[in-house]
């Protein structure tokens, strides 16, 4: 069990830090809401850390520690840290499924370019769908079809992460658009980066990136239905919340540069009320097919991982690979001699 100090510290971590998921978690009932939120207390601080720090090669080592001494059950003296250790013995959370966001994160330190849609589903099945594949096994549920469909809800809600921010990541040089949607708009990425404006054209990569959202909203929902009834409504509310954040981006006529998108307190608990009716309705609708809708190709290990835990291949070395890229690159970079000035 959590300890209810380092319980509170998650609680006050995800107060100030994600009030989106901490006005949604107060719909989950407390078997399923405590160690959510010291899931989410640990990787958003791991995020916050990558994301923020002086030094993301550093933070996404220190995460891989982390993560290592969490599964040994010798968690660093820090409440999110024995919250989380307590959270993955209590529940079983296969290892492949923090380890995917410790990769995602990783590829944010080195830099890593998405030149597909692919790519970003990649990237988004990294940083956001594990965490929905987590959130599913917290439940109890390990169906196939309920993971797939948590992991269009983890993705959905990325992509609407990216529309928001594209001119924050710009001013921080980084892109997370389809870098290919750029080359076929006629435009240098390199060039953007520089100088960021909500031209015309990056107004429509946004609505293009939303439009998929939107998509994998819709599928999203026919998942609901198959977890645990208590849980509906706060899984309902996380989805209207963040939806509602790519219906703010359309009111500002899809400009996320010159704007960022937020949504108010009362808009947060009008959509926490239709969530709460909608889950009562669901009950009385059919199993929509989009149920058993195969799972998006990037994020199929994930549902494999959570879905079957002992059978599902283990894709450690793939992120061994990934954090020894990182230690290579930090070794060169050490290596590398001042330049003297010219005379």
């Amino acid at each position: 069990m959590i300890d209810p100090k380092d319980m509170e510290a998650c609680r006050e971590a995800i107060r100030h830090g994600s009030l989106s998921f901490h006005t949604a978690s107060k719909l989950l009932p407390a078997r399923v809401r405590d160690p959510a939120l010291a899931l989410y207390a640990f990787c958003r601080l791991a995020d916050d850390a990558v994301d923020l720090g002086d030094d993301e090669t550093a933070a996404v080592l220190s995460l891989q520690e982390r993560l290592n001494l969490a599964y040994e059950g010798r968690p660093k003296n820090t409440p999110y840290d024995r919250a989380f250790a307590a959270m993955v013995e209590e529940h079983e959370m296969p290892r492949a499924l923090p380890e995917a966001l410790l990769e995602g994160l990783a590829w944010d330190a080195l830099g890593k370019e998405y030149q597909t849609l692919s790519g970003v589903f990649a990237y988004s099945a990294r940083v956001a769908a594990a965490v929905g594949a987590m959130m599913t096994v917290l439940m109890g549920v390990r169906d196939a079809n309920a993971l797939a469909r948590a992991c269009d809800l983890g993705v959905a809600m990325q992509l609407t992460n990216i529309a928001r921010d594209v001119g924050e990541d710009a001013r921080m040089g980084r892109i997370y658009l389809p870098r290919g949607w750029f080359a076929e708009a006629g435009l240098e990425p390199d060039v953007f980066l520089a100088d960021p404006l909500p031209t015309p054209e990056v107004r429509r990569m946004v609505k293009r990136l939303l439009s998929e959202a939107d998509r994998l909203y819709l599928r999203a929902e026919a998942g609901v239905p198959q977890l645990p009834r208590s849980a509906r409504p706060g899984i309902t509310a996380a989805r209207l919340v963040y939806a509602g954040i790519g219906s703010q981006i359309r009111a500002n006529g899809f400009d996320s540069i010159s704007h960022r998108a937020v949504t108010t307190k009362r808009q947060k608990l009008g959509w926490v009320g239709q969530a709460v009716m909608r889950s009562a309705a669901g009950m009385l609708m059919p199993q929509p097919a989009t149920l058993y809708a195969r799972p998006l190709p990037e994020v199929a290990f994930l549902v494999d991982a959570a879905a079957t835990p002992a059978s599902a291949p283990s894709r450690t070395s793939a992120v061994l690979d990934v954090l020894a890229e990182l230690r290579a690159r930090e070794a060169i970079e050490s290596r590398v001699p001042q330049l003297a000035p010219a005379e």
